[in-house]
């Protein structure tokens, strides 16, 4: 079974899609004359404007629900496998698809609004809704639900569950059945309640979780703040293919890179923009640049804060692709969170371990919350109006069932499914938003236009000529 995953996960991330979300971040950077660098300012204040109502969460929450389904393992666990397979330069190439990656999340959240509807008493948007209301491709739309659901209820949620339980091994002791038992009766308990309690949840835990995690790191930092300018010039050398020890990994660096740079922080790859359709707002570009910003914390400071604790501690082995290591600092020491188990063991020998367990605990717990509430977005949009509530806990009981069998299941075949799941979702969306990027774009220049023109900017579709928007035909 392994060989078939391994091969189908080849196939999906061959050069062509690593070409295509760097072309894609590249291309709506430029477009948008860099939208992720001027408009910083805007991204922090809208980041807490807006009020939740009957139909929609905040704009925080929304935020804190994508933010949950970004801060995850790959924060943890898939940075020290990034740097395990690609050497100290593929965080360089984490950071080029985070920073080029914030324009295509811009693009998608601000779809995702834009063709946002109400189902089920509540707003309701993502890839989906936006290709057919968009493009008009229903076929195309009923493709990507399908594949959205099969990846975020089946095969990423074992990624999540299978790290917290080897985490929890590592620093306790305590079997993974035991593990996965608890992790799946909190989030049943967590998500038979709806999504007004994920958000509710999310909106508590999440700023909790990555500021403590970032508070431990800026305390590593500190205590190695003399090291910056070797571990900074060490990653930018070793990502060009100048730092000779590397030079075998060159490609692997990219491509581990980019590959868990996307699986980190989700620009582009369609999950996003599923929380961004939740929220109560007056213009859909304000969404976008909140979720823009969500970018920006999950990788330029959660995903760097680990890296740095890694190669501070020198706590890392690098593959050697012909086999064996080209560096094997850490002998005999599995690819994953355990890397940063052992950097923070260095300086908090009795209590490192056992916190970075207890942070991806709650990193991989909500990222699963957040797998569910797109899985049932993606369900709502498949199913007619209030029929089948059946399905619904159909869909919960599966996404339990994938959370605690990945908690069993081996590291290597839970990354590979994983990486098939996103893989297929960023091909889909990626596609979608470059052929849907003139309604954005329009959305887009009509935000810096209202703004310059010191008004609260107010959107309004029928004025710009976007049509089937449903939740924005004003009069």
């Amino acid at each position: 079974m392994e060989k078939i995953v391994t091969a189908i996960n080849d196939i999906i991330w061959s050069n062509a899609l690593i070409l295509l979300c760097l072309g894609a971040g590249v291309y709506f950077s430029f477009v948008t004359k860099f939208l992720q660098v001027r408009y910083i300012r805007d991204m922090i204040k809208l980041l807490f404007g807006g009020k939740a109502s009957d139909k929609g969460v905040s704009s925080f929450q929304a935020f804190a629900i994508a933010i949950s389904g970004r801060i995850g393992t790959g924060n943890i666990a898939g940075v020290a496998t990034a740097i395990a397979m690609g050497g100290p330069g593929a965080v360089f190439w984490m950071w080029a698809i985070a920073f080029l990656g914030a324009s295509s999340a811009f693009i998608e959240a601000t779809l995702g609004q834009i063709y946002k509807q109400v189902k089920d008493g509540q707003y309701r948007g993502g890839p989906a809704f936006y290709i057919e209301k968009g493009l008009g491709i229903k076929w195309y739309a009923i493709l990507f639900a399908v594949a959205t659901i099969l990846s975020t209820a089946l095969f990423l949620p074992g990624v999540q569950s299978n790290s917290i339980a080897l985490s929890a091994k590592a620093a306790f002791d305590i079997p993974v059945e035991i593990t996965g038992a608890i992790i799946t009766i909190l989030l049943g308990l967590i998500i038979f309640g709806g999504v007004k309690r994920i958000s509710q949840v999310a909106e508590i835990v999440v700023p909790f979780m990555a500021g403590g995690y970032i508070l431990m790191a800026l305390i590593v930092i500190a205590l190695n703040i003399t090291k910056v300018p070797a571990v900074v010039n060490l990653i930018i050398r070793s990502a060009f293919d100048l730092e000779p020890v590397f030079g075998g990994v060159f490609g692997m660096a990219v491509s581990w890179g980019v590959k868990r740079g996307i699986y980190s922080n989700e620009a582009g790859q369609g999950t996003a923009p599923h929380a961004a359709a939740a929220a109560e707002i007056s213009h859909p570009a304000k969404q976008g640049l909140v979720q823009a910003f969500s970018v920006y914390v999950d990788t330029l400071f959660v995903c760097t804060a680990t890296a740095f604790m890694i190669l501070f501690t020198s706590k890392y082995n690098v593959v050697n692709p012909s086999g064996g290591f080209i560096i094997e600092n850490v002998p005999g020491m599995a690819i994953g969170s355990e890397f940063t188990q052992a950097a923070v063991n260095t300086h908090f020998p009795s209590i490192g371990g056992g916190f970075v367990a207890i942070s991806l605990l709650f990193f991989a717990f909500t990222t699963i919350m957040a797998y569910y509430y797109i899985a049932e977005t993606n369900l709502s949009y498949l199913l007619p109006k209030g029929d089948k509530k059946w399905m619904v806990q159909a869909l919960r009981v599966m996404i339990m069932a994938a959370t605690f069998y990945g908690s069993i299941k081996t590291a290597a075949l839970a990354w590979t499914l994983g990486d098939i799941g996103v893989g297929m979702m960023a091909w889909l969306n990626i596609i979608a938003i470059f052929l849907l990027r003139k309604p954005a774009l329009k959305a887009f220049k009509d935000y810096e236009q209202q703004r310059k023109a010191g008004i609260d900017p107010v959107f309004n579709a029928k004025k710009l000529g976007i049509k089937n928007t449903d939740q924005w035909d004003n009069d």
